[in-house]
């Protein structure tokens, strides 16, 4: 009897950590069906504020705002930008304006354009990681949507901040490269976000807004390989102008597919594969903001490529005759090898978007002259016999070691083999710019003093750029973009 009493209660334990079991499924599976990602994503952008964001943070804001739009500026002239900002001129007069003009169009349009000069050079931001990406693509619409609702600058930043946010956690939590798609793919949700925050949209329609974005618009990895074409730098604008309009629609009351990440046809499965996307792990109360672990460029070079040019100077300068060489050997991360130095068109290239991708020009460029800079892609150095032939001594292979995640500075080995034997290594994991060394206000300012040499006369200059460090007290936005018009 007691032996049956023994295993009657043993029965029932079981059964109840079953039921316990089963109910932490249910509870699981509930939380994920009443509260589906974009939801949560809407929520956490419904609820951040300014005041959630210390002072650090907007100084970093307006550090990447700077550097952006310098950018910007340096490309004005570029002939994609060019045909980027007639397209978006053509529509006629509108609330948002486009860089480097006093005149304005539809803010989607506006941030089109814009984003299309801040990225067109390939030397705004960067965030690394398994997946990288340039969250700073994203402020052309953020800044297009802020001027079209009349926002505060507070809201600007805080919204420029919210779009960061969602890029950079998105891109730790899926490795998209394995899967064939493109990086803008997490402008999507961020810029919608951001927009409709601007708008000042209910959670509600900011999900409405994600949905929109996403459905429609995933951007293939096809971009990025082989020979890149002028659509390496207009892809971001595109998925920003989608993710605006989206808002709009939102905003409006359409509404998009649901749920869009875990649904039966959704991104998880079709797009991404399964993640766990913790949104109460994302910045404020406590929690730094990615954009902290966002890179600032030195070089108009694909992110792999930052250190490439460091290490690549080093050593032609150790060894002297470059003649001497015999075999050059660059180790990269993996997602460098698969950007950088995987695909044939890499050795010949024949157009500044495949070079800037292109770790063997990267490196044959910065061991001849010690630099690179928006110069080093004109025709004739691109088709360089000396180049041409010293590229045909470089492999580039990945180095498991030299994988980040969250946010870093992509490693690189260069390893020469000279006509004698010998071999000489040259390896930099960090730079200035990037998580760990920061750069200062007088860094920004000399980089946007480059990227702007020529256009603007000096003391404008000067005046321009305390403006722009003043851009949390600002009470005119408009204003503050007509003094950086380089033409009507």
């Amino acid at each position: 009897m007691k032996l049956a009493r023994r295993t009657v209660l043993g029965l029932a334990s079981v059964s109840a950590l079953m039921a316990a079991s089963r109910a932490t499924w249910v509870n699981a599976a509930w939380a994920q069906t009443v509260h589906p990602l974009a939801e949560r994503l809407a929520a956490y952008a419904h609820g951040l504020r300014y005041d959630d964001l210390d002072d650090a943070t907007v100084e970093r804001v307006k550090a990447h705002f700077i550097d952006a739009l310098g950018c910007g500026l340096a490309a004005f002239d570029e002939r994609p930008v060019h045909i980027c900002r007639d397209v978006a001129l053509a529509s006629g007069a509108g609330v948002a304006t486009v860089i480097g003009t006093n005149r304005r169009t539809t803010p989607e349009l506006a941030s089109f354009a814009n984003c299309a000069a801040f990225r067109y050079y390939d030397l705004n931001d960067v965030y690394a990681g398994p997946f990288s990406g340039h969250p700073s693509d994203n402020i052309a619409a953020c800044l297009a949507v802020a001027e079209g609702e009349r926002a505060t600058a507070k809201e600007l930043i805080t919204a420029i901040v919210l779009a960061y946010e969602v890029n950079c956690r998105l891109c730790d939590a899926f490795d998209l490269s394995t899967r064939g798609w493109d990086p803008p793919v997490f402008s999507l949700p961020a810029v919608a976000l951001a927009a409709g925050k601007l708008m000042k949209l209910n959670p509600d329609k900011l999900t409405q807004a994600v949905n929109l974005a996403i459905n429609d618009h995933i951007p293939m990895g096809q971009t990025r390989s082989g020979a890149l074409s002028d659509w390496k730098g207009i892809a971001d604008a595109e998925a920003g102008r989608n993710a605006v309009f989206a808002a709009t629609l939102a905003r409006s009351g359409l509404t998009g597919p649901a749920p869009i990440f875990e649904g039966k046809s959704g991104f998880f499965r079709l797009v991404s594969g399964s993640a766990d996307v913790n949104v109460d792990a994302f910045g404020g109360h406590g929690i730094a903001f990615k954009i902290h672990q966002c890179g600032l460029k030195a070089y108009p070079v694909v992110v792999y490529g930052q250190t490439a040019v460091v290490a690549g100077a080093a050593l032609a300068k150790e060894v002297g005759d470059l003649d001497r060489i015999a075999a050059v050997e660059v180790a990269t991360t993996r997602r460098g090898f698969q950007q950088a130095g995987n695909d044939p068109e890499k050795w010949t290239p024949d157009s500044k978007e495949t070079a800037d991708h292109s770790l063997p020009y990267i490196t044959a460029r910065a061991m001849f002259d010690g630099d690179i800079n928006n110069d080093s892609y004109q025709p004739e150095k691109l088709h360089d016999p000396r180049i041409l032939a010293f590229m045909r001594k470089i492999t580039v292979k990945p180095e498991p070691a030299f994988e980040i995640s969250g946010g870093g500075t992509p490693a690189t080995r260069i390893t020469a083999t000279l006509d004698d034997g010998r071999r000489i290594t040259r390896q930099v994991e960090s730079m200035p710019g990037f998580p760990g060394q920061p750069i200062s206000r007088g860094d920004v300012n000399r980089k946007f003093r480059s990227n702007v040499d020529g256009r603007l006369a000096q003391e404008r200059m000067e005046s321009i750029l305390q403006d722009l460090w003043a851009l949390d007290r600002t009470s005119d936005l408009p204003a503050l973009l007509n003094k950086v018009a380089l033409q009507a």
